[in-house]
């Protein structure tokens, strides 16, 4: 198994970028109501919903959810002709569903505010390291 879902299939461009995020990911990324179970060594928890509108603002595609018992939606990509959820490691070895699910709209997560923040923040972390690259 990978160090998320469809990365045995992905693209260059899309294990490059899971690498990227990796150091990214922290407790201010993350969900406000997971934070109290947030560790570095479960950096993608609570991370799902920004960082797949990020890709697809770098992959383009399009984001999909999978409907949570708690009510939530856990928010992957698709993009670069593969399906991929990058947050995926979340959920230790649960298994989800990543077939017929519905497509998430970007307007409808950003109404919130907080979520909208914390995707700003993780995107100019991004192109912040970018820059230092160069």
């Amino acid at each position: 198994m990978g160090r998320f879902y469809g990365e045995e299939s992905a693209a260059p461009e899309i294990r490059a970028l899971y690498n990227e995020l990796w150091p990214l990911w922290t407790l201010d990324t993350c969900a406000p109501r997971l934070r109290p179970d947030w560790t570095p060594e479960n950096r993608t928890l609570g991370q799902c919903s920004v960082t797949a509108f990020l890709v697809q603002d770098l992959l383009g595609g399009k984001v999909y959810g999978v409907p949570l018992s708690d009510g939530s939606v856990h928010c992957f990509n698709e993009a670069l002709g593969c399906v991929f959820d990058l947050t995926s490691a979340q959920f230790g070895e649960t298994k989800m569903s990543y077939v017929n699910q519905p497509e998430q709209s970007r307007e409808a997560h950003f109404a919130d505010a907080g979520k909208r923040a914390r995707y700003e923040l993780l995107k100019e972390r991004l192109l912040a390291a970018r820059e230092e690259k160069k």
